[in-house]
Protein backbone atom coordinates (compact mmCIF):
# COMPACT_ATOMS: atom_id res chain seq x y z
CA UNK A 1 0.00 0.00 0.00
CA UNK A 2 1.66 3.36 -1.00
CA UNK A 3 2.70 5.95 1.69
CA UNK A 4 -0.23 8.26 1.68
CA UNK A 5 -3.09 5.73 1.60
CA UNK A 6 -1.84 4.35 4.79
CA UNK A 7 -1.95 7.54 6.51
CA UNK A 8 -5.39 8.32 4.88
CA UNK A 9 -6.03 4.83 6.69
CA UNK A 10 -5.02 6.15 9.95
CA UNK A 11 -6.72 9.22 9.50
CA UNK A 12 -10.25 7.82 8.58
CA UNK A 13 -9.90 5.26 11.63
CA UNK A 14 -9.37 8.12 14.06
CA UNK A 15 -12.21 11.01 12.28
CA UNK A 16 -14.54 7.45 13.42
CA UNK A 17 -13.28 7.01 17.04
CA UNK A 18 -13.64 10.71 16.94
CA UNK A 19 -17.03 11.24 15.83
CA UNK A 20 -18.74 7.84 16.98
CA UNK A 21 -17.94 9.20 20.73
CA UNK A 22 -19.85 12.27 20.29
CA UNK A 23 -22.74 9.89 19.43
CA UNK A 24 -22.59 6.77 21.39
CA UNK A 25 -22.93 8.43 25.14
CA UNK A 26 -26.40 9.65 24.35
CA UNK A 27 -28.10 5.72 24.44
CA UNK A 28 -26.39 5.56 27.95
CA UNK A 29 -27.85 8.81 29.69
CA UNK A 30 -31.26 6.81 31.51
CA UNK A 31 -28.38 3.90 33.21
CA UNK A 32 -25.90 6.30 34.08
CA UNK A 33 -28.43 8.92 35.60
CA UNK A 34 -29.87 5.87 37.58
CA UNK A 35 -26.00 5.26 38.35
CA UNK A 36 -25.37 8.37 40.23
CA UNK A 37 -28.89 9.48 40.85
CA UNK A 38 -29.32 12.44 39.28
CA UNK A 39 -32.10 13.68 36.25
CA UNK A 40 -31.34 13.02 32.88
CA UNK A 41 -31.09 16.60 32.21
CA UNK A 42 -28.01 16.87 34.36
CA UNK A 43 -26.30 14.52 32.23
CA UNK A 44 -26.11 17.03 29.44
CA UNK A 45 -22.58 17.86 30.93
CA UNK A 46 -21.42 14.45 29.83
CA UNK A 47 -21.78 15.34 26.30
CA UNK A 48 -20.65 18.79 26.73
CA UNK A 49 -17.52 18.73 28.14
CA UNK A 50 -16.51 15.71 25.68
CA UNK A 51 -17.73 19.00 22.75
CA UNK A 52 -15.99 21.48 24.87
CA UNK A 53 -11.94 19.13 24.84
CA UNK A 54 -12.48 18.63 21.25
CA UNK A 55 -12.66 22.17 20.10
CA UNK A 56 -10.73 24.11 22.68
CA UNK A 57 -7.92 21.93 22.10
CA UNK A 58 -7.91 22.47 17.68
CA UNK A 59 -6.08 25.58 18.02
CA UNK A 60 -2.76 24.28 19.68
CA UNK A 61 -2.30 21.35 17.28
CA UNK A 62 -0.87 22.91 14.34
CA UNK A 63 2.11 24.14 16.79
CA UNK A 64 2.16 20.84 18.42
CA UNK A 65 3.06 19.28 15.51
CA UNK A 66 5.59 22.01 14.14
CA UNK A 67 7.56 21.34 17.06
CA UNK A 68 7.27 17.85 17.86
CA UNK A 69 6.38 16.13 14.88
CA UNK A 70 2.71 14.68 13.16
CA UNK A 71 3.44 11.26 14.39
CA UNK A 72 4.28 11.66 17.83
CA UNK A 73 1.41 14.31 18.07
CA UNK A 74 -0.93 11.90 16.27
CA UNK A 75 0.09 8.74 18.42
CA UNK A 76 -0.26 11.32 22.06
CA UNK A 77 -3.50 11.98 21.24
CA UNK A 78 -4.53 8.60 21.13
CA UNK A 79 -3.27 8.14 24.00
CA UNK A 80 -4.72 10.64 25.90
CA UNK A 81 -8.17 9.78 24.40
CA UNK A 82 -7.72 6.52 25.68
CA UNK A 83 -7.04 7.16 29.40
CA UNK A 84 -9.74 9.42 29.06
CA UNK A 85 -11.91 6.44 28.05
CA UNK A 86 -10.38 4.16 31.11
CA UNK A 87 -11.08 7.30 33.59
CA UNK A 88 -14.55 7.14 32.23
CA UNK A 89 -15.28 3.46 32.48
CA UNK A 90 -14.27 3.53 36.05
CA UNK A 91 -15.67 6.76 36.82
CA UNK A 92 -17.59 6.84 40.77
CA UNK A 93 -19.53 9.90 40.36
CA UNK A 94 -20.98 12.09 37.47
CA UNK A 95 -18.52 15.19 38.47
CA UNK A 96 -15.40 12.51 37.87
CA UNK A 97 -17.32 11.62 34.49
CA UNK A 98 -17.75 14.59 33.16
CA UNK A 99 -13.46 15.40 33.51
CA UNK A 100 -12.89 12.26 32.12
CA UNK A 101 -15.19 13.10 29.16
CA UNK A 102 -13.02 16.13 28.97
CA UNK A 103 -10.13 14.49 28.72
CA UNK A 104 -11.27 12.36 26.35
CA UNK A 105 -12.51 15.11 23.76
CA UNK A 106 -8.79 17.02 24.61
CA UNK A 107 -7.23 13.71 23.07
CA UNK A 108 -9.89 13.27 20.53
CA UNK A 109 -9.48 16.92 19.45
CA UNK A 110 -6.85 16.81 17.51
CA UNK A 111 -6.94 13.56 15.76
CA UNK A 112 -9.40 15.10 12.71
CA UNK A 113 -7.64 18.37 11.85
CA UNK A 114 -3.72 16.55 12.55
CA UNK A 115 -4.77 13.77 10.34
CA UNK A 116 -6.86 15.90 7.66
CA UNK A 117 -3.56 17.84 7.26
CA UNK A 118 -0.83 14.84 7.08
CA UNK A 119 -3.58 13.35 4.51
CA UNK A 120 -4.08 16.33 2.28
CA UNK A 121 -0.98 17.30 1.79
CA UNK A 122 -0.24 14.16 0.44
CA UNK A 123 -3.29 14.57 -2.60
CA UNK A 124 -3.23 16.84 -5.19
CA UNK A 125 -6.39 19.35 -5.84
CA UNK A 126 -7.60 17.01 -8.70
CA UNK A 127 -7.52 14.21 -6.37
CA UNK A 128 -9.38 15.48 -3.34
CA UNK A 129 -12.27 15.19 -4.39
CA UNK A 130 -12.53 11.59 -3.90
CA UNK A 131 -10.60 11.92 -1.03
CA UNK A 132 -13.33 13.65 0.52
CA UNK A 133 -16.12 11.52 -0.63
CA UNK A 134 -14.03 8.54 1.58
CA UNK A 135 -14.05 10.98 4.58
CA UNK A 136 -17.61 12.08 4.15
CA UNK A 137 -18.73 7.86 3.99
CA UNK A 138 -16.96 7.16 7.49
CA UNK A 139 -18.59 10.90 8.65
CA UNK A 140 -22.02 8.89 7.79
CA UNK A 141 -21.30 5.59 9.21
CA UNK A 142 -20.17 7.15 12.91
CA UNK A 143 -23.67 8.63 13.68
CA UNK A 144 -25.72 5.34 11.69
CA UNK A 145 -23.85 2.69 13.52
CA UNK A 146 -22.24 4.22 17.18
CA UNK A 147 -26.15 4.72 18.56
CA UNK A 148 -26.99 0.55 17.72
CA UNK A 149 -23.55 -0.80 19.03
CA UNK A 150 -23.42 0.95 22.09
CA UNK A 151 -27.20 0.28 22.72
CA UNK A 152 -25.86 -3.44 21.92
CA UNK A 153 -23.23 -2.91 24.30
CA UNK A 154 -25.49 -1.42 27.10
CA UNK A 155 -27.99 -3.81 27.25
CA UNK A 156 -25.22 -7.13 27.24
CA UNK A 157 -22.30 -5.55 29.51
CA UNK A 158 -23.73 -1.90 31.15
CA UNK A 159 -23.07 1.90 30.15
CA UNK A 160 -19.65 1.68 31.12
CA UNK A 161 -18.46 -1.20 28.64
CA UNK A 162 -18.91 1.63 26.25
CA UNK A 163 -16.01 3.78 27.47
CA UNK A 164 -14.20 0.29 27.85
CA UNK A 165 -14.48 -0.51 24.55
CA UNK A 166 -13.04 2.56 23.29
CA UNK A 167 -9.02 0.79 24.01
CA UNK A 168 -9.35 -1.81 21.61
CA UNK A 169 -10.95 0.31 18.84
CA UNK A 170 -8.36 3.17 19.54
CA UNK A 171 -5.64 0.32 19.72
CA UNK A 172 -6.16 -0.42 15.89
CA UNK A 173 -5.35 3.43 14.16
CA UNK A 174 -2.20 3.44 17.19
CA UNK A 175 -0.41 0.78 15.89
CA UNK A 176 -1.04 1.48 12.22
CA UNK A 177 0.06 4.94 13.16
CA UNK A 178 3.17 3.60 14.91
CA UNK A 179 4.13 1.38 12.09
CA UNK A 180 3.02 3.26 9.60
CA UNK A 181 3.66 6.95 9.79
CA UNK A 182 6.86 8.96 9.13
CA UNK A 183 8.65 11.42 11.43
CA UNK A 184 8.16 14.37 9.61
CA UNK A 185 8.29 17.55 11.53
CA UNK A 186 8.03 21.33 10.35
CA UNK A 187 10.93 23.84 11.19
CA UNK A 188 10.12 24.61 14.98
CA UNK A 189 8.13 28.24 15.35
CA UNK A 190 11.03 30.51 16.04
CA UNK A 191 8.87 32.88 18.21
CA UNK A 192 7.67 29.85 19.96
CA UNK A 193 4.01 28.99 21.26
CA UNK A 194 1.99 32.06 21.21
CA UNK A 195 0.41 31.53 25.06
CA UNK A 196 -1.59 34.81 25.13
CA UNK A 197 -3.10 33.75 21.38
CA UNK A 198 -3.88 30.58 23.05
CA UNK A 199 -5.53 31.70 25.88
CA UNK A 200 -7.59 34.15 24.05
CA UNK A 201 -9.06 32.15 21.39
CA UNK A 202 -9.71 28.91 23.53
CA UNK A 203 -11.29 30.97 26.45
CA UNK A 204 -13.24 32.72 23.23
CA UNK A 205 -14.55 29.38 21.90
CA UNK A 206 -14.89 27.84 25.51
CA UNK A 207 -17.47 30.68 26.08
CA UNK A 208 -19.34 31.07 22.86
CA UNK A 209 -19.94 27.30 22.55
CA UNK A 210 -21.37 27.43 26.30
CA UNK A 211 -23.53 30.16 25.69
CA UNK A 212 -24.67 28.85 22.12
CA UNK A 213 -25.51 25.82 24.56
CA UNK A 214 -27.38 27.64 27.00
CA UNK A 215 -29.58 29.81 24.68
CA UNK A 216 -31.18 26.72 23.36
CA UNK A 217 -33.01 26.01 26.99
CA UNK A 218 -35.16 29.05 28.11
CA UNK A 219 -34.11 28.38 31.83
CA UNK A 220 -30.91 29.74 30.86
CA UNK A 221 -31.35 32.26 28.09
CA UNK A 222 -29.46 34.98 30.18
CA UNK A 223 -26.63 33.17 31.24
CA UNK A 224 -25.98 32.26 27.96
CA UNK A 225 -26.52 35.50 26.13
CA UNK A 226 -23.70 36.40 28.79
CA UNK A 227 -21.28 33.58 28.32
CA UNK A 228 -21.97 33.91 24.14
CA UNK A 229 -20.82 37.92 24.44
CA UNK A 230 -18.03 37.03 26.50
CA UNK A 231 -16.96 34.88 23.99
CA UNK A 232 -17.54 36.92 21.26
CA UNK A 233 -15.18 39.88 23.12
CA UNK A 234 -12.64 37.68 23.67
CA UNK A 235 -12.88 36.29 20.25
CA UNK A 236 -12.28 39.79 19.02
CA UNK A 237 -9.57 40.13 21.00
CA UNK A 238 -7.50 37.38 19.75
CA UNK A 239 -8.44 38.76 16.27
CA UNK A 240 -6.84 41.77 17.27
CA UNK A 241 -4.01 39.85 18.85
CA UNK A 242 -3.22 37.75 15.62
CA UNK A 243 -2.83 40.71 13.46
CA UNK A 244 -0.17 41.91 15.59
CA UNK A 245 1.93 38.93 16.62
CA UNK A 246 4.46 37.53 14.50
CA UNK A 247 3.39 33.74 14.49
CA UNK A 248 -0.16 33.83 15.66
CA UNK A 249 -1.65 30.17 17.11
CA UNK A 250 -3.96 30.85 14.17
CA UNK A 251 -3.44 33.04 11.36
CA UNK A 252 -7.32 34.33 10.58
CA UNK A 253 -6.00 36.22 7.38
CA UNK A 254 -6.50 32.75 5.66
CA UNK A 255 -9.79 33.36 5.99
CA UNK A 256 -9.17 36.46 2.98
CA UNK A 257 -8.80 33.18 0.60
CA UNK A 258 -12.11 33.43 -1.38
CA UNK A 259 -12.41 29.81 -1.28
CA UNK A 260 -11.80 29.07 1.98
CA UNK A 261 -14.33 31.50 3.20
CA UNK A 262 -17.53 30.68 0.82
CA UNK A 263 -16.93 26.71 1.91
CA UNK A 264 -16.60 27.74 5.40
CA UNK A 265 -19.90 30.06 5.47
CA UNK A 266 -22.09 27.09 3.39
CA UNK A 267 -21.26 25.08 5.66
CA UNK A 268 -22.20 27.35 8.54
CA UNK A 269 -25.64 27.89 6.22
CA UNK A 270 -26.39 24.44 4.90
CA UNK A 271 -25.62 21.36 7.93
CA UNK A 272 -25.20 23.47 10.42
CA UNK A 273 -29.08 24.04 9.91
CA UNK A 274 -29.88 20.91 9.26
CA UNK A 275 -28.72 19.97 12.90
CA UNK A 276 -31.39 22.60 14.26
CA UNK A 277 -34.14 20.92 11.97
CA UNK A 278 -33.46 17.60 13.00
CA UNK A 279 -33.40 18.63 17.01
CA UNK A 280 -37.06 20.11 16.56
CA UNK A 281 -38.44 17.40 13.96
CA UNK A 282 -37.40 14.76 16.89
CA UNK A 283 -39.45 16.91 19.54
CA UNK A 284 -42.17 17.28 17.27
CA UNK A 285 -42.80 13.91 15.82
CA UNK A 286 -42.27 12.35 19.37
CA UNK A 287 -44.04 15.22 21.56
CA UNK A 288 -47.04 16.59 19.62
CA UNK A 289 -47.25 14.03 17.13
CA UNK A 290 -46.95 10.71 19.38
CA UNK A 291 -44.18 9.11 17.02
CA UNK A 292 -42.19 6.26 18.95
CA UNK A 293 -38.25 6.97 19.79
CA UNK A 294 -37.42 4.39 17.55
CA UNK A 295 -39.45 4.75 14.67
CA UNK A 296 -38.23 8.56 14.80
CA UNK A 297 -34.62 7.01 15.12
CA UNK A 298 -35.21 4.97 12.14
CA UNK A 299 -35.68 8.34 10.01
CA UNK A 300 -31.71 8.48 9.75
CA UNK A 301 -31.47 5.43 7.42
CA UNK A 302 -33.27 7.45 4.36
CA UNK A 303 -31.09 10.49 5.43
CA UNK A 304 -27.79 8.43 5.21
CA UNK A 305 -29.34 7.03 2.11
CA UNK A 306 -29.60 10.52 0.95
CA UNK A 307 -26.22 11.30 2.15
CA UNK A 308 -24.62 8.24 0.29
CA UNK A 309 -25.89 9.13 -2.70
CA UNK A 310 -24.22 12.95 -2.47
CA UNK A 311 -21.36 11.43 -1.85
CA UNK A 312 -21.32 9.04 -4.78
CA UNK A 313 -22.47 12.21 -7.09
CA UNK A 314 -19.78 13.94 -5.72
CA UNK A 315 -17.21 12.04 -5.70
CA UNK A 316 -17.99 10.76 -9.48
CA UNK A 317 -18.99 14.54 -10.95
CA UNK A 318 -17.19 17.21 -8.32
CA UNK A 319 -13.94 17.45 -11.20
CA UNK A 320 -16.18 17.75 -14.40
CA UNK A 321 -18.81 20.24 -12.85
CA UNK A 322 -17.33 22.13 -10.14
CA UNK A 323 -18.77 23.15 -6.92
CA UNK A 324 -21.95 26.06 -8.05
CA UNK A 325 -23.72 23.10 -9.52
CA UNK A 326 -23.90 20.71 -6.54
CA UNK A 327 -23.86 23.40 -3.94
CA UNK A 328 -27.09 24.88 -5.47
CA UNK A 329 -28.79 21.40 -6.17
CA UNK A 330 -28.04 20.71 -2.20
CA UNK A 331 -29.34 24.36 -0.61
CA UNK A 332 -32.42 23.46 -3.02
CA UNK A 333 -32.66 19.88 -1.75
CA UNK A 334 -32.26 20.40 1.76
CA UNK A 335 -35.07 23.36 1.35
CA UNK A 336 -37.69 21.18 -0.31
CA UNK A 337 -37.32 18.55 2.20
CA UNK A 338 -37.76 21.32 5.36
CA UNK A 339 -40.99 22.80 2.98
CA UNK A 340 -42.14 19.06 3.07
CA UNK A 341 -42.58 18.69 7.11
CA UNK A 342 -45.00 21.02 6.60
CA UNK A 343 -47.24 18.36 5.51
CA UNK A 344 -46.84 16.48 8.68
CA UNK A 345 -49.47 16.64 10.89
CA UNK A 346 -49.98 13.32 12.15
CA UNK A 347 -48.25 10.17 13.34
CA UNK A 348 -49.40 8.05 10.47
CA UNK A 349 -47.19 9.41 7.59
CA UNK A 350 -44.14 8.19 8.00
CA UNK A 351 -43.28 7.55 4.54
CA UNK A 352 -43.16 11.35 3.36
CA UNK A 353 -40.89 11.79 6.36
CA UNK A 354 -38.90 9.41 5.06
CA UNK A 355 -38.91 11.43 1.57
CA UNK A 356 -38.06 14.36 3.45
CA UNK A 357 -35.38 13.07 5.42
CA UNK A 358 -33.91 11.44 1.95
CA UNK A 359 -34.51 15.41 0.74
CA UNK A 360 -32.56 16.72 3.88
CA UNK A 361 -29.44 13.85 3.09
CA UNK A 362 -29.31 14.70 -0.33
CA UNK A 363 -29.30 18.37 0.35
CA UNK A 364 -26.81 18.65 3.35
CA UNK A 365 -24.81 16.25 2.22
CA UNK A 366 -24.14 17.53 -1.47
CA UNK A 367 -23.40 21.05 0.41
CA UNK A 368 -21.33 19.91 2.84
CA UNK A 369 -19.02 17.08 0.48
CA UNK A 370 -18.53 20.53 -2.30
CA UNK A 371 -17.70 22.56 0.80
CA UNK A 372 -14.96 20.68 1.96
CA UNK A 373 -13.72 19.04 -1.54
CA UNK A 374 -13.75 23.38 -2.05
CA UNK A 375 -12.47 24.68 0.65
CA UNK A 376 -8.40 23.85 0.57
CA UNK A 377 -7.95 24.12 -3.63
CA UNK A 378 -5.52 27.46 -3.09
CA UNK A 379 -4.14 26.85 0.46
CA UNK A 380 -0.34 26.38 0.20
CA UNK A 381 0.53 22.81 1.93
CA UNK A 382 2.55 24.75 4.79
CA UNK A 383 -0.48 26.24 5.92
CA UNK A 384 -3.06 23.43 5.62
CA UNK A 385 -2.48 22.40 9.21
CA UNK A 386 -3.98 26.64 10.43
CA UNK A 387 -6.51 26.13 7.43
CA UNK A 388 -7.20 22.80 8.72
CA UNK A 389 -8.13 24.10 12.39
CA UNK A 390 -10.18 27.22 11.10
CA UNK A 391 -12.30 24.59 8.98
CA UNK A 392 -13.29 22.18 11.91
CA UNK A 393 -13.45 24.42 14.71
CA UNK A 394 -16.27 26.26 12.19
CA UNK A 395 -17.71 22.76 11.77
CA UNK A 396 -18.08 22.33 15.54
CA UNK A 397 -19.35 26.23 15.74
CA UNK A 398 -21.90 25.39 13.10
CA UNK A 399 -23.56 22.68 15.17
CA UNK A 400 -23.86 24.66 17.87
CA UNK A 401 -25.27 27.86 16.32
CA UNK A 402 -28.19 25.26 14.41
CA UNK A 403 -29.24 23.60 17.35
CA UNK A 404 -29.15 26.86 19.18
CA UNK A 405 -31.12 29.42 17.04
CA UNK A 406 -33.40 26.38 15.95
CA UNK A 407 -34.58 26.01 19.87
CA UNK A 408 -34.69 30.09 20.36
CA UNK A 409 -36.78 29.87 17.73
CA UNK A 410 -39.18 26.99 18.60
CA UNK A 411 -39.02 28.74 22.13
CA UNK A 412 -40.72 32.15 20.46
CA UNK A 413 -42.81 30.57 19.29
CA UNK A 414 -44.50 28.32 21.73
CA UNK A 415 -44.34 30.70 24.09
CA UNK A 416 -45.98 33.60 21.77
CA UNK A 417 -49.00 30.42 20.75
CA UNK A 418 -48.96 30.92 24.94
CA UNK A 419 -48.18 26.48 25.27
CA UNK A 420 -46.18 25.68 28.05
CA UNK A 421 -46.15 21.95 27.24
CA UNK A 422 -46.04 21.24 23.97
CA UNK A 423 -46.86 17.10 24.38
CA UNK A 424 -50.48 18.58 26.10
CA UNK A 425 -53.55 17.09 23.97
CA UNK A 426 -55.13 20.28 23.91
CA UNK A 427 -52.38 22.29 23.16
CA UNK A 428 -51.87 20.44 19.61
CA UNK A 429 -52.99 22.33 17.14
CA UNK A 430 -51.25 25.66 18.13
CA UNK A 431 -48.18 23.06 18.92
CA UNK A 432 -48.39 21.90 15.46
CA UNK A 433 -48.80 25.80 14.09
CA UNK A 434 -45.77 26.86 16.01
CA UNK A 435 -43.58 23.58 14.87
CA UNK A 436 -44.25 24.11 10.93
CA UNK A 437 -43.77 27.93 11.30
CA UNK A 438 -40.35 26.72 12.59
CA UNK A 439 -39.68 24.13 9.56
CA UNK A 440 -40.60 27.42 7.21
CA UNK A 441 -38.45 29.51 8.71
CA UNK A 442 -35.66 27.10 8.69
CA UNK A 443 -36.51 26.42 4.71
CA UNK A 444 -35.91 30.07 4.05
CA UNK A 445 -32.89 30.28 5.03
CA UNK A 446 -31.71 28.28 2.78
CA UNK A 447 -31.97 31.20 0.08
CA UNK A 448 -28.51 32.64 1.23
CA UNK A 449 -26.71 29.15 0.26
CA UNK A 450 -28.22 29.29 -2.99
CA UNK A 451 -27.08 32.78 -3.88
CA UNK A 452 -23.94 31.94 -2.51
CA UNK A 453 -23.65 28.93 -4.32
CA UNK A 454 -24.60 30.70 -7.57
CA UNK A 455 -21.69 33.50 -6.65
CA UNK A 456 -18.85 30.76 -6.40
CA UNK A 457 -16.08 31.04 -9.29
CA UNK A 458 -16.82 27.90 -10.91
CA UNK A 459 -14.51 28.22 -14.18
CA UNK A 460 -11.59 29.31 -11.50
CA UNK A 461 -12.12 25.75 -9.44
CA UNK A 462 -11.73 23.36 -12.48
CA UNK A 463 -8.97 24.98 -13.88
CA UNK A 464 -7.18 24.42 -10.57
CA UNK A 465 -8.64 20.94 -10.21
CA UNK A 466 -6.96 20.01 -13.68
CA UNK A 467 -3.70 21.88 -12.79
CA UNK A 468 -1.80 20.22 -10.40
CA UNK A 469 0.40 22.75 -8.04
CA UNK A 470 4.00 22.28 -7.18
CA UNK A 471 5.30 20.48 -3.92
CA UNK A 472 1.35 18.69 -4.16
CA UNK A 473 2.46 15.23 -6.06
Amino acid sequence: MEYRKRVAAVYLLGFFIDLANLFVGNVAFPDIARTFHRDVAELTWVGTAYILGLTAVIPLGNWLAARWGGKRVFVASLLLFMAGSAGAAQAGSLAALIAWRALQGLGGGLLIPLGQTMTYRLYRPAERPGLTAMILLVGQLAPALSPTLGGLALDALGWRWIFWLNLPLAAVPLVLALRWLREEREPEPAAGLDWLGLLLGSLALLLALQGLSDLAQPSTWARGGALLAAGLALGAAYARHSRRHPRPILRLELLREPLLRMSMLMYLLVPGVFMGVSLVAMLYLQQVLGVSASAAGLLMLPWSLGAFTAITLTGRGYRSLGPRPLLMAGALAQGIGFLSLLAIDRSGQLPWLAASYALMGLGGTLCSSASQSTAFLRVEPARMGEASALWNINRQISFCIGMALASVLLNLLLSSQGIADPAAPAARELAVRAFHLCFLAAALTMLPPLWLGSRIGNAEVLRLLNRPRMGEA
